[in-house]
């Protein structure tokens, strides 16, 4: 027997997510096109853009775009790189792509999402305002290596420190378990405090 639509699994699904939901969320929790296109009618949810929804009772989030993006892109994604760090407001540099690290059998390119495949540890991932992010170190490592301008990789650094998102010794592990060019930084930056 058919039981309908299960309301509250959906709203606690949206909950954790700042209010936001996929359809593939919502016919999970047994909503048909036809029930959520009527949830639209009626003012309980929001059509934010095909395919992503979100309860009215939640206010829209400055991160919007955010979400959308994750949400298209699968429930395994995180945010990351410059958009990480704009999640962070430790970057002013407005990337013209949201970033997203997906799973390596994620092969379907979606406009205006720039999709990395690279390896996350567990405990490169956290999260921010409801969404799945790099952590700072993780995200400052991801823009250095991806050509970020090294000012603005310094400037990141430096405000991360200061607003206390993570510290110099932790950055400097980081570095050296990473390598490239984010350690190259974090050595020169360490050199010049050194010279002060």
């Amino acid at each position: 027997m058919n039981q309908g639509p299960d309301y509250q699994q959906l709203y606690e699904t949206a909950e954790s997510q700042a209010g936001y939901f996929a359809a593939h969320q919502a016919r999970k929790c047994g909503f048909s096109w036809e029930r959520l296109s009527s949830n639209v009618t009626t003012g309980r949810f929001i059509r934010i853009r095909r395919g992503i929804y979100r309860f009215t009772q939640f206010p829209g989030s400055e991160y919007e775009d955010l979400f959308v993006a994750w949400l298209r892109t699968g429930p395994d994604s995180v945010i990351s790189h410059q958009s990480a760090l704009s999640l962070y407001e430790l970057s002013d540099v407005l990337p013209a792509e949201i970033h997203a690290i997906v799973p390596r059998t994620s092969s379907r390119r979606r406009p205006d999402i720039r999709q990395h495949t690279h390896h996350l540890n567990a405990d490169e991932v956290t999260k921010r305002e409801g969404l799945p992010v790099t952590t700072v170190p993780r995200s400052l490592a991801d823009v250095a290596s991806s050509g970020l301008a090294e000012e603005q990789v310094r400037l990141a650094i430096r405000e991360a420190i200061e607003r206390g998102l993570t510290s110099a010794g932790e950055l400097r592990n980081y570095a050296t378990k990473r390598g490239g060019r984010f350690q190259q930084i974090m050595q020169s930056i360490q050199l010049l405090r050194d010279q002060a």
